[in-house]
């Protein structure tokens, strides 16, 4: 996960950076500086990304188009045709 998809991510959830933060159980510092492009350690961008991914974020690997973000199927939700 990069800033970027961070961002839009929480763009996607209606999430603001103090929701993030809480649902990652990280201070909001942490947050603001994942987005602005900082370093932060493997188990912090893990709490971060697991709760996105529990929030229902997908994570979409660079295929060319470069990395993104999508919201999943909700459970029991239509497919998409």
């Amino acid at each position: 996960m990069n800033a970027i998809q961070c961002k839009m991510a929480r763009v996607a959830l209606g999430w603001g950076v103090r929701e993030l933060a809480e649902a990652a159980q990280v201070a909001t510092q942490t947050i603001t500086r994942l987005e602005k492009g900082d370093r932060l350690k493997a188990k912090t961008i893990g709490a971060i990304r697991a709760a996105f991914e529990a929030a229902g974020i997908e994570f979409i690997p660079q295929n060319g188009g470069g990395p993104g973000v999508r919201l999943s199927r909700p459970e029991g939700g239509p497919r998409a045709t």
